[in-house]
């Protein structure tokens, strides 16, 4: 597989990582009697701590497919052979 296949790869594990990682650290906001404030949302979304946890995470899965690829480690051909 080339480097666009692994690429598209990471993107598509990046986001189903961020959408796992999104919830942790949630805490919800103490003062509600806002009008038009939404009662669910986060005191402190922390975007940037869990985007870099993301990527490090996706980081890490894909580059465990790529060596599991490049090195053999399971036999992707025969696994969808009949």
């Amino acid at each position: 597989m080339g480097w666009a296949t692994w690429a598209a790869i990471y993107f598509t594990v990046w986001w189903t990582v961020l959408f796992l990682v999104l919830p942790f650290g949630r805490t919800q906001e103490g003062n509600v009697d806002e009008v038009g404030h939404q009662p669910g949302a986060p005191a402190k979304p922390l975007l940037m701590k869990k985007f870099l946890w993301t990527s490090i995470i996706s980081a890490v899965l894909v580059f465990l497919g790529w060596a599991s690829v490049h090195f053999g480690w399971v036999d992707w051909p025969g696994l969808f052979r009949d």
